[in-house]
């Protein structure tokens, strides 16, 4: 009897073991899968603050969380689901599906820096959408939703990409911790950064001179903090699109970009110390410029089909507009009504 206790209580032990193991597996690959994704990350976070420019306030942040539900809702309920099928019946699409997402990013940055050196100006004339009403309101937010549809496709499928090989369970509790922790990421610093005009106004209405100091340099500082994040965003794109190309080019068969740039990147992981480091800059600025490259070549075919299309014109008219407003620091007039 004492024997069988024993022997049950081993196997308990065993299973708690395996138990730990398989949690401690989960959280390095959802560690590895969002890390993989920071660079659709940085853009996402970098996009959606254009959505509520110049709204009230009052309206920021409740507009923010409807977006954070609807962006949860792409990525639980549609985006999952979709990518958890084609894995267990179509693996073989996934690097096609990963390209096609590689190629968009690619396209993404290279218009924005396209633009950026043409000096390209547009100006978004509509009022702000809670001066239109809730239904220009809901209509803002329907298409920041849409947007993050877009770059949420990115995300899981990058993840999916770095967990193929665990069991279908596995991969589908790491995607829904990605999902959860990024989407809680890329909105809790919209939420900040839209926020942090108003917490510069209210430091600076203090008595204490280091709080007005930091409350004026908060809100002089968020112009360049946006250009900022916009810019970095922009190289991530081009980073992270121009990797997944590479990387899909030598999985299907094209090895010579990728024999390329590892050529170059040997060298400069052979020095000492800080060879590891110089060895990713390496990498990472030929796939960024490989990105550009290839993005280049997309915009050069679709540019000309997306002006003559009307989503096409107004995608671009909102998003360089805003892009443009937060890099010359143009930033809106809520407070000035206060």
């Amino acid at each position: 009897m004492s024997g069988g206790l024993v022997a049950l209580l081993d196997d308990v032990a065993a299973l708690a073991r395996i138990a730990a193991a398989s949690v401690d597996d989960v959280a390095a690959g959802a560690a590895k899968a969002g890390a993989k994704a920071a660079g659709v990350v940085i853009d996402d976070a970098a996009v959606t603050p254009q959505y509520v420019s110049g709204a009230d306030p009052s309206r920021e942040l409740p507009m923010i969380k409807r977006i954070f539900w609807g962006s949860i809702r792409n990525k639980l309920l549609i985006i999952l689901p979709a990518l958890l099928l084609i894995s267990a019946f179509v693996p073989g699409v996934i690097p096609y599906i990963l390209m096609l997402g590689g190629t968009y990013l690619c396209y993404e940055g290279a218009e924005k820096v396209w633009h950026k050196l043409r000096g390209s100006h547009h100006e978004d004339e509509e009022s702000p959408s809670v001066e239109r009403g809730p239904d220009a309101e809901a209509k803002v937010v329907k298409g920041a939703i849409t947007t993050d549809f877009i770059l949420s496709c990115e995300i899981m499928v990058i993840s999916m990409n770095e967990v193929a090989a665990e069991s279908i369970w596995v991969r589908a509790f790491i995607l829904v911790m990605v999902a959860f922790a990024i989407t809680v990421l890329v909105y809790g610093a919209v939420a900040l950064i839209v926020k942090m005009d108003d917490i510069g106004i209210h430091l600076a209405a203090k008595d204490s001179a280091r709080s007005q100091r930091l409350g004026r340099l908060l809100v002089r500082g968020m112009p360049a903090v946006l250009a900022a994040i916009t810019f970095v965003g922009t190289i991530a794109m081009l980073w992270v699109g121009g990797h997944i190309m590479l990387q899909g080019a030598h999985d299907l068969g094209w090895h010579a970009p990728y024999d390329l740039v590892h050529a170059l990147e040997s060298p400069a992981a052979e020095v000492p110390v800080a060879g590891g480091l110089l060895g990713w800059l390496v990498n990472t600025l030929c796939s960024a410029v490989l990105g550009l490259a290839w993005g280049l070549v997309v915009l050069a075919v679709v540019g000309p089909l997306l002006k003559v299309l009307p989503f096409g014109k107004a995608k671009g008219s909102h998003e360089e507009g805003a892009a443009e407003a937060r890099t010359n620091g143009h930033q809106p007039e809520k407070h000035e009504e206060r």
